[in-house]
């Protein structure tokens, strides 16, 4: 099991609209099999503005071929339409769950 931390930095005052956008997502990203849990964190003390959706998954390939997958779930792709709109950058962090 691993665990994949996308740290994303939000353009000023997006960062309600991302975590909105990935908290929507959730659900059909779970029942899609692209992850096992998905929670979505804002900062209380990092850099201002910043939004963190950390996902347990099984197998990282799936994982990481999640754009073909989500494209047989549409109201995935419906829900983070624009999503990098949003968005200034980020990061990936994954961990092997031991």
């Amino acid at each position: 099991m691993y665990l994949v931390r996308n740290v994303f930095q939000a353009k000023p005052g997006q960062s309600k609209a991302l975590a909105e956008k990935f908290k929507n997502a959730g659900p059909a990203m779970t029942e899609a099999g692209l992850v096992q849990s998905l929670r979505v964190l804002t900062d209380a003390s990092a850099g201002f503005w910043t939004v963190v959706v950390e996902s347990e998954v099984e197998d990282l390939n799936t994982y990481m071929d999640m754009a073909r997958i989500t494209s047989k779930h549409p109201e995935i792709g419906e829900t983070m339409k624009g999503y990098a709109e949003l968005t200034t950058g980020g990061h990936r962090e994954i961990f092997r769950i031991e």
